[in-house]
């Protein structure tokens, strides 16, 4: 099955499906502690590959996963944004992860903004969801400029079932109601 690859623009920004050559920056990303403090921990690049291909698989199988994010004045892949909704997931989920050395620089609200209209307008989705980790209060930052609102705690399916989480999120409607495109 062939599908059509959306590439969402922001001013910054340009977002895509993945592609072969963005693995190398994607292993470095999974690798990094920092980045990855609150996402399972670094992996070694064996794992990352079967992360990056399960990110592709998703695009195949589902129609969407999360986006490349690749910074327009340079080129450069700066993470992965998007939609995520795996097996036994507890809903729609934007998610965001952005390389370290990029923090601060508001990718991941910009991002996030096109991803979510995308998947309000595209996929029809009625609410979406952010799965943050409780001690991650940059990513609660960013989905607090979302609009999101903490809608609880819970627990994700294994094997990540031991990490405590809090869902954020907000519906279609909140999103309109805020001037947003979807």
């Amino acid at each position: 099955m062939q599908l059509e690859s959306p590439v969402l623009e922001t001013a910054r920004l340009s977002m895509r499906p993945p592609c072969r050559a963005d693995f190398e920056p994607w292993a470095g990303f999974v690798s990094d502690g920092a980045a990855t403090r609150y996402l399972g921990g670094p992996v070694p690049r064996s794992v990352a590959w079967r992360s990056f291909l399960t990110m592709a698989g998703a695009w195949q199988i589902q129609g969407f996963a999360m986006f490349s994010v690749i910074e327009k004045g340079s080129g450069r892949w700066v993470g992965r944004v998007g939609p995520w909704y795996p097996e036994g997931w507890p809903g729609t989920e934007v998610g965001w992860g952005i390389v370290s050395d990029c923090w601060g620089r508001g990718y991941a609200t910009e991002a996030a903004i096109a991803a979510i209209d995308w998947v309000f307008e595209v996929l029809g989705w009625s609410e979406v969801i952010h799965v943050i980790d409780i001690g991650n209060t940059p990513s609660q930052a960013v989905a607090r400029k979302l609009g999101s609102r903490k809608r609880g705690r819970s627990r994700l399916p294994p094997p990540y079932d031991t990490a405590l989480v809090d869902i954020w999120g907000q519906t279609r409607e909140e999103w309109r109601a805020r001037g947003r495109n979807a």
